[in-house]
């Protein structure tokens, strides 16, 4: 799959090592430091749940690269979580900035809506994550809920939930978890 600049493709195992330097670097993970994956490990059942997830919904993460460069630049799509799309995308931060994620983003919600139109997609994230929200709204999604971030190990923490659509009580809920 392509866009006017990136290339798409699904998780495959061969990703692992390059999708690890993106998920332990320090630098990717400013806005939540205790989520940075330690153990290459983490990378490997992030990837195997993503290659399932693509074999049973027929949509997932997609691994972007430029269209001349094998290098992985980060990661971006919609992954089914029952009641929901989930919306998410990781970059490298030397590939941070140039719109990859609105635009990768863009398709992901597409395809969402073509599979599953009944299930609306989210995006989840830390309220000081401007950057994500940035590309949640960039890509039409809008703030739905902002509350209590019951992951985060800091007790201050808010998490803001945007949709592309208006929620259900039961769906808000799911989302929350």
């Amino acid at each position: 799959m392509r866009t006017e600049r990136l290339r798409l493709s699904r998780p495959r195992v061969g990703d692992i090592a390059a999708l690890h330097a993106i998920y332990s670097d320090p630098a990717v993970w400013t806005h939540l430091p205790s989520m940075r994956f330690t153990a290459v490990e983490q990378t490997q059942m992030m990837v195997v749940d993503w290659i399932r997830g693509w074999e049973d919904n027929g949509l997932g993460p997609w691994m972007v690269r430029t269209l001349d460069d094998p290098q992985l630049l980060g990661h971006c799509g919609c992954t089914n979580k029952t009641a929901f799309w989930n919306l998410g995308y990781r970059f490298a931060p030397a590939a941070q900035g140039y719109g990859y994620a609105s635009e990768v983003a863009r398709l992901a919600i597409e395809r969402a809506h073509q599979l599953r139109p009944d299930l609306p997609v989210i995006a989840y994230l830390a309220e000081h994550n401007v950057a994500s929200a940035r590309v949640a709204e960039r890509v039409g999604l809008q703030l739905r809920h902002r509350g209590p971030d019951k992951g985060n190990p800091d007790p201050e923490a808010i998490r803001l939930i945007y949709s592309d659509r208006r929620l259900t009580a039961a769906e808000l809920a799911a989302a929350r978890r």
